[in-house]
């Protein structure tokens, strides 16, 4: 329903000709000598990867033609990935050029302007989707908002429920967050009004996004306002049998999802005219039209025909523009609202951490989805790394690679930010052999992590292992470990144990035991895509 990751990248067949397609394809690229062709008879080829954002990946593998033809003799094919825009600013800073796409398209502008030190161009527009409220027909009604509706201030000030996406991922959230500020001209009542929403927010029920919308969807005069795109008040109705979502615009005006066509990196020779190519496509009259008939608006505002029919207005709202400075200015404030997280991550550096994954090895995986991760939390979070596997330090088997420190001290002329992604770039050239004494190790750190209790934060140790204990002999077994953990728990100085089984082989049933004696959590990251997933959620753990 509406948004989804998948960030499984899909090669599609070629067709055969189609000729009339072709000619299509030429007058809309505006001269450019491109077209669809089964022939494979191309002197070079090409490929550009694309990473989209998740509710744009049918669209776009509906507009990006199997193969595309420049200057007769270069054979240029796509790849289509989808992904949440945050993951992809975390790989902009952390992967090489190589492992990055050649064309990102986000929902929002505002990810290009959190990934500023990175090579990106922004190269025109795919669609746009104004950020509306949605709900039920019965809400709206009974809130008296039918002829008038309320400014973002008042709409989510707590009078009625809110189900506010994630804002670490949502481009929306943050959107509609910093309208209720815009609205309200800046300035200390601006603030505190997000800060009414934001709490209004978390006394409300639990509500996911999704959860709100399908509330929403069942009609009820209590389902609860939930900030999208429009386009997906839109695609929901469409797909449901009758079109139950309503779309609120607040008076004000709404903040636009601009879906940037994003060139990254400097490419040249034939790769540059491979991704002058996709760009053509993406940008084309063409393109514009599909986005339109999916539900999205061209630059002009336009909507499908059947926009009202699909809970959507044809007339275009009053676009609230966001300056990037201010929406940062607002993750800082919530960043503010919450506690601040300490954290201990403890990597396996066992030699079944060179087990391939992907195009490299979980080790490479380990290394780069933490880096990104740490590209994005906040500068008062703290962290710390060791590494663990069997004896790695003589009789022990664990070694402190960096301790903890909030990213933002000073070590010298070095950030801790910048102390710890140099030692996981040593991750994968740190494997050993001889087993993993991942009890022993994680013992050790829970009494480290104690002992470096921070009372103001979020304290936790997070284990990420591939394999099981291999110490029983010479070390402590599980029994022993959760006696001890239990007898040794301090309800003044709690530390959660986080703990990550990354691929098939990890002992995922000992990390869900060791979690739930310290009130910490388990997950599974068997593929490669789930585990920066896995380590953002973990990161947000709260007690």
């Amino acid at each position: 329903m509406g948004r989804h990751a998948d960030t499984t990248a899909r090669r599609r067949p070629v067709p055969p000709v189609l000729i009339a397609a072709a000619l299509a394809v030429v007058l809309a690229g505006g001269g450019l000598a491109w077209w669809l062709t089964g022939s494979g008879g191309c002197d070079d080829r090409a490929t550009v990867a694309v990473t989209v954002a998740p509710e744009l990946g049918e669209l776009t593998e509906r507009i990006l033609p199997a193969e595309i033809v420049v200057e007769e003799r270069l054979c240029v094919e796509t790849t289509v990935a989808t992904q949440q825009p945050l993951q992809t600013v975390g790989d902009l800073s952390a992967l090489a050029a190589d492992a990055l796409p050649g064309v990102w398209v986000p929902d929002s502008s505002l990810w290009a302007a959190r990934a500023a030190e990175a090579p990106l161009e922004v190269v025109g527009s795919l669609a746009t989707s104004p950020v509306v409220l949605a709900t039920s027909q019965a809400a709206v009604d009974a809130l008296g908002w039918a002829d008038q509706p309320p400014g973002w201030g008042a709409a989510l000030a707590g009078a009625h429920p809110v189900a506010v996406p994630d804002l670490a991922t949502s481009a929306e959230g943050l959107a509609a967050l910093t309208a209720v500020s815009t609205a309200l001209g800046g300035g200390e009542a601006a603030g505190n009004a997000v800060v009414q929403a934001v709490l209004a927010a978390q006394r409300g029920p639990a509500l996911s996004a999704a959860e709100g919308l399908a509330a929403g969807l069942k009609g009820g005069a209590d389902a609860p306002l939930v900030p999208v795109s429009e386009q997906e008040v839109y695609e929901i109705n469409t797909a449901a049998e009758a079109s139950a979502l309503v779309a609120v615009y607040p008076g004000e005006g709404s903040p636009v999802l601009d879906y940037p066509v994003v060139r990254v990196g400097s490419p040249d020779g034939d790769q540059a005219l491979a991704v002058a190519a996709v760009v053509r496509a993406l940008t084309s009259d063409a393109a514009r039209t599909a986005a339109v008939d999916a539900g999205f608006r061209d630059g002009n505002g336009a909507v499908p025909p059947d926009a009202a029919d699909a809970g959507i207005r044809a007339e275009a709202p009053t676009a609230l523009e966001l300056e990037p400075a201010a929406v940062q200015a607002l993750v800082a404030q919530l960043s503010n609202l919450a506690d601040p997280s300490r954290i201990l991550a403890v990597f396996d550096v066992s030699t079944s951490m060179e087990a391939p994954v992907g195009e490299g090895t979980r080790a490479t995986l380990a290394r780069d989805t933490a880096k990104a991760t740490l590209s994005l939390v906040p500068g008062d979070f703290a962290l710390g790394l060791w590494a663990f596997a069997y004896q790695l330090d003589g009789e022990q088997d664990w070694t402190e690679l960096v301790p903890t420190r909030e990213l933002e001290t000073l070590v010298g002329d070095t950030t801790q930010r910048e102390i710890l992604d140099d030692q996981l770039d040593t991750i994968p050239d740190r494997l050993t052999p001889g087993g993993t004494g991942l009890y022993d190790t994680t013992l050790a750190a829970v009494r480290a992590a104690r002992e470096n209790y921070d009372p103001t934060a979020v304290n936790s140790v997070l284990v990420l292992t591939d394999g099981t204990n291999e110490d029983d002999q010479n070390g402590l077994t599980l029994d022993n470990l959760l006696i001890t953990l239990a007898a040794e728990a301090d309800p003044e100085r709690p530390i959660k144990v986080i703990g990550v089984a990354l691929g098939p082989d990890a002992d995922l049933t000992a990390l869900e035991q060791i979690a739930d004696a310290t009130g910490g959590a388990a997950y599974s990251a068997v593929d490669e895509s789930d585990l920066q997933t896995v380590l953002f959620d973990a990161l947000r753990q709260r007690g």
